[in-house]
């Protein structure tokens, strides 16, 4: 497992990539369960629910400081990052690597502000979620773990508009997913 951290050179050289990810139909390249502080599962399979997020992980026991009461914040449940920029970032494409993200769905699709924007719904197996407004910036931890270019990078003008750090979504519709599964956007009146 690579330990060295990507300078500002080498992830402006993999953007292409992460450009590239498919903006209609992707897959669900990773599931990450997060049962404690610090701890993750890699699952084959998981369960959505709109009470809870992803079943077994602890969205809802941590609550939110953007909340008044620090309640787990409603628009905050699923953390999603782009997988393309989850390799990019962790320097590798070992997927226990890019676990240490804090996300729990790494999707191959294109969660850009201008194809995935607040409001945008996607189909994932048998469950949908709803991309909100609640911005994803990352944190103290994504910087120790993958360098302070990498935070400031996906913090950056094209990093925001590229969701280099991902997005937050709710779910909208319980069910399984699983790895492998499709991702598509919900179309309106489709």
């Amino acid at each position: 497992m690579s330990t060295r951290h990507p300078t500002t050179d080498q992830l402006e050289s993999r953007l292409d990539s992460v450009r590239a990810a498919p903006s209609d139909t992707g897959w669900l390249a990773l599931i990450v369960r997060r049962p404690a502080v610090d701890e993750r599962e890699l699952l084959e399979e998981g369960e959505l629910h709109p009470d809870h997020g992803l079943v077994g992980d602890t969205w809802k026991d941590r609550g939110s400081s953007r909340t008044e009461d620090g309640s787990a914040h409603p628009d905050t449940q699923l953390n999603v990052m782009n997988a393309r920029a989850a390799a990019m970032v962790a320097d590798s494409d070992d997927v226990g690597r890019w676990a240490l993200a804090g996300d729990q769905l790494y999707l191959d699709f294109d969660i850009s502000a201008t194809n995935a924007p607040p409001g945008t719904r996607l189909t994932i197996g048998e469950a949908i979620i709803e991309v909100t407004a609640e911005k994803h910036t990352g944190c103290k931890k994504f910087s120790a773990r993958f360098g302070a270019d990498a935070w400031r990078f996906v913090n950056s003008e094209v990093g925001m508009e590229l969701k280099l750090r991902g997005v937050n979504a709710r779910v909208v519709r319980p069910g399984t997913i699983r790895r492998g599964d499709a991702v598509r956007k919900v179309v309106e009146g489709g």
